[in-house]
């Protein structure tokens, strides 16, 4: 910490010369005993040591006594710990800094300083005039050894100007040294040496002791002052040195001159430096939440109406607008993350505080704005809705008046502009000041001055809703906080008499308002999301007051603020452009709304709830609430869900009527009527995502949609006619499948909780809504579709047989034939359902119609998927079996893979319909074909069962099935194997009475062997060929194998042996090029 070099020219005595040496030479008094009263001097003495600089004391008094000047110095050190909190931790500046925010407590400067006096560890402390030193002793610890400090702090009118430690502490704040000697002063100022400004001890002396202490203060620290004194030496000796051009010589022990800012000491440098390196850290290692510490420090020395607050500020706008990531961020077109946003934010609403402080001076205020358009015309100045090099409007609608100070070059609103335009406002309006200065500042005759107080005769001020609470938040910041409850309370009556015209208005003329309709939204600016934070200034304005003295009878603050919540978060507005701004906007209503929340509710605040609730749905187009909505409006979910949880206590009515109306949301719905169901969900959604302005956070309004129905669903339990109200207004508004699908979800689990009998009307509500989700998803693609389906039966199993019924009958409009068939009949239809739903033989054989009938249609419209769920569905009815297995014969030819009529095949076998299957397998085999190469296929496995299926039936049927294997099937290792099983056992038939015919082993000299001999032949003589088109000399040991059973084939025909021979030779002649192949067949084949 470097001390501030600013030291007054002295130059005559501050003493008559009547005075006595005794006088001079006494000790300097502390303050008075608490037995005897304060002295005149002592009074007179502290009043001017708090206002005056000491330097116009001297040039007002030609000759001032001794014990005056020590009274007056005595008085010009702090006598409150608050302001030596302030300036040493992030604390909250009262006698008990610190807090959850401020991490380790014991480890801030404050804290540690005053352990540090408790522990004893101040000494050798000396006053000289305006200057306090000392030493103090930091205690060695098991890692750091003990460390002794020199300690020097300068101080003028009762604030601490600079200061000095050797323990070379880099921070924003005073180190734990700083604080210890500080409050070693103000705790025990008796015990403190006291002596007069350094220059009145040098006048008392003659040449002779002048020269001696000189020599002496050589003498002990010539290293450090010898080559100054010897500098300074010479230049006095000089005639013509300007030392000697200027009267008198510095006094850094003289106090602070006229023309010395009085402010307490503030180390620049050190918050540049933090600044920039809690910029340069991107939002990690908590560098945003002490950017925030720092706002708030601001907001705290602010209150203490403390200059340095928009000097400190003014150092933090510079590192911001220096910030290089911002100049990136353009020049890639990125927005900025959502927490360096908010800072920005904060900055922008510290500048409107501070220019709005109601006793700031007319040059401040011309040099604040001369800053804020400085960086207001730099091209990197952040927006002020967020949405970066974007086309904006000019100005906002309904805003503060466009004063001289606003830049009309600008087409874009910065961060700073609503401060440049505040810097037009001022706070000499008579009716103004009379607000808020008086307690009871009230009209008498109540009818004399409609727009300057209301029907009570409560005063009134009107004004820009926004523009008047940032008054508020000025008064409050700058630590009025009387004024700023009686303009809160003038503010939130004015509102509360403008809601009042708005609803007479909207009732005298409710039928041409509403034949007309919502063509734009009556509030252009919203005031809940809003950049200056209207709503919630007053919040905190009303419920942190501790008097109720400017509020009418019967009136509490707590109800006042929850009023103007009310009145704020009920406002139809529109949902403004950008990512960023919408965001905003649901953060600040969930922000109210926690606040709300913590407000302790009594007969007092339900009445509130109650009159603002009734007058928000007869408002009209005013009301987010009432019978007029315009299409973008901001929705009001989120606001009446805790409308609904209050009110529903203590006015079910009231509280469903609110819910009921807040669930529109008429941005999804189209030109159709907002009861057809029938178009897509992902239609409308994609009609919202591609309009300008976009609702960026339509998935967050639609959850909250979700919620306020699953509210209203939970509290109507038990309610037939409530929970018909609101399915019907849940199938109206939300046009969400996975919204609607949680809302069943949701109510089936609260139907079933209990450990009884359950909740019969709320199942159903759960089934039509399981129902409409169906509907929605059944021409769309949705992942969860199969859990739906799945849930849906469930769910009709517990409300019934006849639920289950229906959904069967009406299967086309919910379910896909596959989804029919395979999960919602089948499910129906297993064991366990039968045995839960404890259905007698009648209802079970309806069910079971019904399943037969919805398989059957089912095969008909999607055979290839459905028909084996059909057959198995309909085993136990002949007629509707065959009529299945017809479906699937008329299928085969057409529509039907051979996979899926080889599985239909094989589930025929086992059953005992053999000629069936193979009359499938038989179709299953035209639509196949399997290439030379094709050894693995997965259908290998099926026409070697069908092969063998058709052997067991018999020789006709086997001779009717090889040639269709011979057609499909060019694999010569597939065909061997067929030949083989083929050969092993004669072909035989089931006869009538299940008695097996003898038969003889089959010849492979006749049909129809014969023909399956020479395809199989063939096809290893024509795969032989197409492997050594390309054969590689790896492959050729896997070629002499094949070879081999090959020969093992060709042997099976009586000249088989010829033939192979024949075979070899001529590949031999063909491919003699291939030496070492050839080679190889040689000694294999000969």
């Amino acid at each position: 910490m470097a001390e501030r070099a600013a030291k007054r020219l002295c130059c005559r005595p501050g003493y008559g010369s009547t005075c006595r040496p005794d006088q001079r030479a006494g000790a300097g008094a502390g303050a008075p005993t608490a037995e005897s009263p304060e002295s005149l001097l002592d009074i007179a003495a502290r009043r001017v040591a708090e206002k005056w600089p000491f330097q116009r004391v001297e040039e007002r008094f030609e000759r001032i006594p001794e014990p005056v000047q020590r009274r007056i110095v005595y008085w010009s050190f702090p006598r409150s710990e608050r302001e030596i909190c302030m300036y040493s931790s992030f604390g909250s500046g009262t006698e008990e800094p610190g807090g959850p925010e401020s991490g380790d407590e014991t480890r801030l400067p404050f804290r540690r300083g005053v352990a540090l006096l408790e522990g004893g560890c101040v000494d050798n402390v000396l006053q000289v005039g305006f200057h306090l030193s000392g030493t103090v002793r930091e205690p060695a610890t098991p890692s750091e050894p003990e460390l002794l400090c020199n300690v020097s702090v300068s101080f003028d009118r009762c604030k601490i100007t600079a200061v000095t430690c050797g323990c070379g502490n880099k921070d924003i704040f005073y180190c734990a040294h700083v604080v210890a000697l500080s409050l070693y002063r103000v705790r025990s100022p008796e015990q403190v040496k006291l002596r007069l400004p350094i220059s009145e001890t040098l006048f008392q002396m003659n040449r002779d002791q002048l020269q001696k202490l000189v020599q002496y203060l050589i003498t002990v620290h010539h290293t450090e002052v010898l080559p100054t004194a010897q500098k300074l030496a010479d230049e006095i000796l000089s005639q013509n040195s300007e030392i000697n051009q200027v009267h008198g010589a510095p006094d850094p022990t003289a106090g602070a001159s006229v023309d010395d800012d009085n402010c307490w000491h503030l180390d620049e440098e050190q918050v540049q430096e933090q600044v920039k390196l809690f910029l340069s850290q991107g939002g990690y290692h908590g560098s945003g939440k002490q950017l925030n510490l720092l706002f708030s420090k601001v907001r705290e020395m602010l209150k203490m109406r403390d200059s340095n607050g928009a000097r400190m500020l003014t150092l933090i706008t510079e590192q911001f607008m220096g910030d290089p990531r911002l100049a990136l961020w353009r020049q890639q077109g990125t927005t900025m993350t959502d927490k360096y946003r908010q800072l920005w934010d904060e900055l922008g609403a510290l500048w409107m505080c501070i220019v709005l402080n109601p006793h700031c001076k007319a040059d401040q205020k011309t040099g604040w704005l001369r800053q804020l358009r400085r960086w207001n015309g730099v091209d990197v100045c952040p927006l002020e809705d967020g949405n970066q090099g974007s086309s904006q409007l000019s100005n906002i609608t309904n805003a503060i008046p466009r004063g001289h100070n606003a830049n009309p070059d600008s087409p874009q609103r910065t961060v700073f502009t609503r401060a440049m335009e505040a810097c037009d406002l001022h706070w000499q309006d008579a009716h103004l000041q009379r607000i808020l200065t008086e307690d009871r500042y009230v009209d008498r005759c109540r009818h004399d001055n409609p727009d300057l107080f209301d029907g009570r005769g409560w005063p009134l001020w009107h004004e820009h809703v926004p523009t008047a609470c940032a008054r508020v938040d000025a008064l409050r910041s700058h630590g009025y906080p009387k004024e700023a409850l009686r303009l809160a309370v003038a503010v939130v009556n004015t509102l509360r008499g403008q809601q009042r015209k708005q609803l007479e208005f909207f009732r005298t003329h409710k039928k041409e308002v509403l034949h007309k309709g919502m063509t734009s939204v009556t509030n252009l600016e919203g005031w809940v999301g809003h950049p200056l934070d209207p709503v919630g200034t007053l919040f905190s304005t009303l419920t942190e007051t501790e008097t109720d003295a400017v509020l009418d009878e019967g009136e509490t603050p707590a109800a006042l603020a929850a009023e103007v919540a009310l009145i704020g978060l009920g406002q139809q507005r529109a949902m403004p452009d950008g990512l960023y701004a919408q965001e905003k906007v649901c953060r600040n209503e969930e922000q109210l709304l926690a606040k709300l929340q913590q407000v302790e509710p009594d007969d007092v605040l339900v009445n509130v709830f109650r009159k603002q609730a009734a007058i928000l749905l007869d408002a009209g187009p005013y009301s987010g609430l009432g019978e007029l909505l315009y299409r973008e409006s901001v929705p009001m979910h989120t606001f009446a869900k805790y409308l609904f949880t209050s009110l529903l206590p203590h006015d079910a009515e009231l509280a469903y009527k609110i819910a009921l109306r807040a669930m529109r949301l008429p941005v999804l719905e189209s030109s159709v009527t907002s009861g057809d169901l029938s178009r897509s969900h992902h239609h409308m959604v994609s009609v919202v995502a591609n309009r300008y302005p976009r609702w960026f956070t339509l998935s967050h309004i639609e959850s909250q949609q979700c919620e306020l129905a699953s509210a209203m669903l939970t509290a109507a339990k038990g309610d037939a006619r409530k929970l018909q109200t609101v399915l019907e207004s849940i199938q109206k508004n939300i046009h969400s499948s996975s919204h609607i699908f949680k809302l069943a979800q949701d109510a089936f689990k609260i139907a079933t909780m209990m450990d009884g009998l359950p909740d019969l009307t709320l199942l159903k509500v759960s089934l039509e809504l399981g129902l409409q989700v169906m509907r929605m998803t059944l021409s769309t693609l949705n992942w969860r579709r199969r859990e739906m389906v799945r849930w849906l039966v469930t769910c009709a199993t517990e409300v019934g047989v006849f639920a289950l019924d229906s959904i069967m009958q009406s299967w086309f409009t919910l379910f896909t034939p596959t989804e029919a068939t395979s999960v919602v009949a089948s499910s129906i239809m297993s064991n366990s359902t039968i045995v839960r739903l404890h259905v007698d033989s009648r209802q079970q054989q309806n069910l079971a119609n019904s399943a037969r009938t919805l398989a059957l249609q089912c095969a008909t419209k999607d055979p290839q998927n459905c028909a084996l769920s059909a057959l198995t569905l309909c085993e136990k009815d002949h007629v509707a079996f065959e009529t299945a297995y017809q479906i699937v014969l008329d299928a085969a030819s057409t529509g039907m893979s051979y996979t899926q009529l080889f599985t239909i095949a094989r589930y025929m076998e086992p059953r005992g319909y053999p000629m069936r299957a193979y009359k499938l397998a038989t179709l299953a085999m035209t639509h196949l074909n399997l290439s030379y190469n094709q050894d693995t296929h997965p259908a290998i496995n099926d026409v070697l069962w069908a092969c063998g299926l058709s052997h067991s039936l018999g020789k006709n049927e086997l001779a009717a099935v090889i040639p269709l294997v011979v057609k499909s099937v060019k694999c010569a290792t597939v065909l061997s194997d067929i030949l083989r099983r083929c050969t092993l056992t004669a072909p035989s038939m089931m006869a009538l009475h299940s008695r097996r015919n003898t038969a003889k082993l089959m010849s492979l000299d006749k049909a129809p062997l014969r023909h399956l001999l020479d395809a199989t032949i063939g096809a290893y003589i024509n795969t032989t060929h197409s492997r050594l088109t390309h054969i590689s000399p790896r492959h050729y040991g896997e070629f002499i194998e094949f070879l081999s059973k090959a020969r093992e084939t060709f042997l099976m025909a009586h000249d088989g042996h010829v033939q192979f021979t024949q075979f070899i030779d001529n590949l031999k002649q063909i491919y003699k090029g291939k030496k070492k192949l050839m080679m190889l067949v040689r000694e294999r084949f000969g």
